[in-house]
C-alpha cells in the first residue's frame, strides 16, 4: 500500500459571513490511498475556528497515517480529529468498492436520481442578501438558508419580511442559522419575533454547552430548534444520547466532517431516530471531493426534504467534477469528468 497526502486552499468566489466571521479562504487536504492497483481518496476539511483538527499539526498527522499505511502498523488515535477521520474513511471506501469516485453505489451515483437542496444566502449588508434572495428564487429553490446573528436583528427581520412578503410558507420554505450568536436571555424574545415568518427552523440559536438553557428554548420556542454546532467534539455515545434526550430539539444538523466521518453521524441518527428527532445533512464547504462522498452517503440514507449539499459553487478553483445543480436538486452528470488538481 501507498499513501500520500496533498493540501489544496479553496478561495471563495466573494467574502462569505457567518457570525462567527468572514471567510475568504478554506483549507483542505487529499488523502490519497492505493493498493493493488485500486486507488481511494478522501477529503480532510478543515474550517478554522470551528473544526476540533488541530490546523497546524495535521500535516504532521497525515504523515503518521500515511506510513502506518504503507507499514500495515496501527493508526493513530483520531477521535480527536474529525475531519481527518472523514478523509480516512472515506479513501478506504474507495479502494474498498475499487473506485475513488463512487463510495455509495446508487441510483445517485448512476446519475439516474436526485437530491434536492436548500439555497443559502450569505450574512451581508441587506441589499447583498435580498440580491442572493432573488438569485435563488431565480433558479428554482423553494428552500432558502439565511445565515443571521450578526447584522442588527431588526435588518434581519427586514431582509426575512422581504421574502415572505413575496411567497408564503407553502411556495417558499425558509430555514435560518445564527451559529450560536444569540445569547441564552434575548434568544426566546428574538424568536417569538421571528415565528410571524413562519420559519421552518433555526439552527444553534445560542452558544454550545448550555445544555439546560436549550432545553429550555426547545420546550418554548415558537420557531423549531436544530442543534449543529452542540454536536460537534461530542465523541462519547452516551453523553451524545443523554444529551439529545436532555435537550429534546426538533432536528439535528449531521455535518460529517465535523463529526468525525460517515459511521460516527450514523451513530447520531440512530440516537435521533431512537427519540423522534428529525434530521437533515449538510456539507462544511468541502471541495467537490468531500461533498461527492457526502452527496452520495446522503442519498443511501433516503434523507427527508432538501439537504445542506448545495456548496460546491462557493469557490473560484474548486475541483472539476460531474455535480450538478439543476432545479434546486443536485445530481451527478457522469458525461463530465472529474480533474483533480
Amino acid at each position: 500500500m501507498r499513501a500520500k497526502f496533498k493540501k489544496h486552499r479553496l478561495e471563495f468566489k466573494r467574502p462569505s459571513g457567518t457570525s462567527r466571521g468572514v471567510l475568504t479562504t478554506k483549507d483542505s487536504w487529499f488523502l490519497i490511498i492505493e493498493e493493488n492497483g485500486k486507488t481511494g481518496l478522501g477529503e480532510c476539511s478543515l474550517i478554522e475556528g470551528l473544526s476540533p483538527d488541530n490546523h497546524l499539526e495535521i500535516e504532521s498527522l497525515l504523515q503518521t497515517i500515511c506510513a502506518a499505511l504503507e507499514s500495515k502498523t496501527k493508526l493513530p488515535e483520531l477521535t480527536q480529529w474529525p475531519a481527518v477521520q472523514m478523509g480516512l474513511e472515506s479513501a478506504l471506501l474507495g479502494i474498498q468498492n475499487n473506485n475513488q469516485w463512487e463510495l455509495f453505489p446508487s441510483e445517485f451515483t448512476r446519475s439516474e436520481a436526485h437530491i434536492p437542496i436548500n439555497g443559502l444566502v450569505w450574512m451581508g449588508k441587506p441589499d447583498y442578501m435580498k440580491t442572493q434572495i432573488n438569485s435563488l428564487l431565480d433558479r428554482g429553490f423553494d428552500c432558502i438558508k439565511l445565515k443571521i446573528g450578526a447584522l442588527d436583528f431588526k435588518q434581519e427581520l427586514e431582509v426575512l419580511h422581504y421574502l415572505r412578503k413575496q411567497y408564503d410558507s407553502t411556495t417558499i420554505s425558509i430555514r435560518v442559522d445564527a451559529n450560536g450568536a444569540f445569547t441564552a436571555e434575548d434568544a426566546l424574545d428574538k424568536l417569538q419575533q421571528l415565528e410571524r415568518f413562519a420559519i421552518h427552523s433555526i439552527e444553534q440559536p445560542i452558544g454550545v454547552n448550555q445544555w439546560e438553557e436549550m432545553a429550555d428554548l426547545c420546550k418554548r420556542s415558537p420557531v423549531p430548534i436544530a442543534l449543529d454546532e452542540e454536536l460537534i467534539s461530542r465523541t462519547d455515545n452516551v453523553e451524545r444520547k443523554r444529551m439529545l434526550e436532555l435537550i429534546q430539539p426538533q432536528f439535528i444538523i449531521l455535518k460529517p466532517s465535523l463529526l468525525g466521518g460517515f459511521k460516527a453521524s450514523k451513530e447520531w441518527i440512530s440516537h435521533a431516530d431512537s427519540l423522534g428527532i428529525d434530521w437533515w445533512v449538510t456539507s462544511a464547504l468541502e471541495s467537490n471531493v468531500g461533498l461527492n462522498a457526502i452527496a452520495q452517503w446522503t442519498y443511501s440514507l433516503n434523507a427527508k426534504g432538501p439537504q445542506g449539499l448545495g456548496t460546491g459553487s462557493l469557490f473560484t478553483n474548486n475541483i472539476q467534477s460531474p455535480l450538478v445543480i439543476t432545479k434546486a436538486c443536485l445530481s451527478i452528470d457522469n458525461s463530465i469528468s472529474w480533474d483533480l488538481i
